[in-house]
């Protein structure tokens, strides 16, 4: 059994005079046990104060948390048995009409990472694979041509069949530990700031810029 969990920070807004962010990044956290990142997660909730606990909705966000607990939760996950693969899209290169079908842009860039996890075996195939993805979307549709995309994907250049589970981070708290390292790498792109991306480099596998020049890890 294996999972890869999905998140992204940024956004793909590139409406003119509204602050948008100058990149995108998505970031995959793959590994054999779920469980392990679920226990950290409780555990860093479980240590906040009882206001914090209780304005939170049981839920961490990164980007509200202290340095404190961004610290705490990067550094037990950084100790786990798992692989980070992320792409940091830099928008002011995006082709216009890709900018238009911004669903479509997430779905190629979402592949390429799988492609590349699969390609690279940082998990094992021989058994059930399982895509946990952050819901981002309310659009029905879209979360199902989301799904059947890189499903096809999947099966057509991996024969494989891969489980595909769009959740909040509510529901599978992976999700969460995934935003902590989805935030920190965005941060060092879009502030230049790698001060939380340092905390958990060594488990960045592969780091790649899409249009724009790129940063690898082999």
């Amino acid at each position: 059994m294996a999972y890869i969990f999905l998140d992204e920070s940024g956004d793909l807004g590139f409406t003119s005079g509204k602050k948008n962010s100058d990149y995108f990044v998505i970031t995959f956290i793959a590994c054999e046990d779920k469980r392990a990142l679920e226990k950290v997660v409780k555990n860093v909730h479980r240590s906040l104060r009882k206001k914090i606990k209780r304005l939170s909705g049981g839920v961490l966000h990164c980007y509200k948390e202290k340095p404190k607990t961004r610290r705490k939760m990067l550094s037990i996950v950084s100790g786990l048995e798992i692989s980070v693969m992320t792409v940091c899209l830099n928008k002011s290169r995006v082709h216009t009409n890709l900018k238009e079908e911004k669903h479509l842009l997430y779905n190629y860039v979402a592949n390429i990472l799988l492609d590349r996890i699969l390609t690279k075996k940082l998990v094992s195939t021989s058994g059930k694979v399982t895509l946990i993805a952050s819901k981002r979307e309310t659009n029905r549709f879209l979360n199902e041509n989301f799904s059947s995309y890189l499903a096809d994907q999947a099966r057509r250049n991996h024969k494989m069949n891969l489980e595909i589970l769009i959740r909040t981070p509510s529901e599978e708290k992976g999700l969460q530990a995934a935003d902590f390292v989805s935030w920190s790498i965005f941060k060092k792109y879009e502030e230049s700031d790698d001060t939380y991306y340092k905390m958990i480099k060594k488990k960045i596998v592969e780091e790649n810029m899409l249009f724009g020049s790129n940063t690898t890890k082999p």
